[in-house]
């Protein structure tokens, strides 16, 4: 991996992480593995950039997160990078 991070700092955009992630995910289904997000992960990275605006729209009033997992999350698993010694 250190091969890709020497890459990823010549290539990869925000600083390497573009390319990093993009890495993973491809090889995770290059080798048949759950990908280290799913879609709940995916919807709550979104909602961010909506949110901020409904914020700075409210004149920085706080906008309640939703929970796209309806409590859920607290029983998911860690994904298998972050479980990796």
């Amino acid at each position: 991996m250190a091969r890709q991070g020497e890459l990823a700092a010549k290539v990869g955009g925000h600083g390497g992480m573009d390319y990093l992630m993009l890495f993973r995910m491809l090889q995770c289904v290059r080798e048949g593995l759950p990908p280290d997000m799913d879609v709940y992960d995916a919807a709550a990275w979104s909602a961010v950039g909506a949110l901020s605006v409904t914020s700075v729209s409210n004149g920085s009033a706080p906008i309640e997160f939703p929970d796209f997992t309806q409590g859920k999350w607290m029983q998911r698993t860690a994904s298998g990078i972050a479980t990796q010694a």
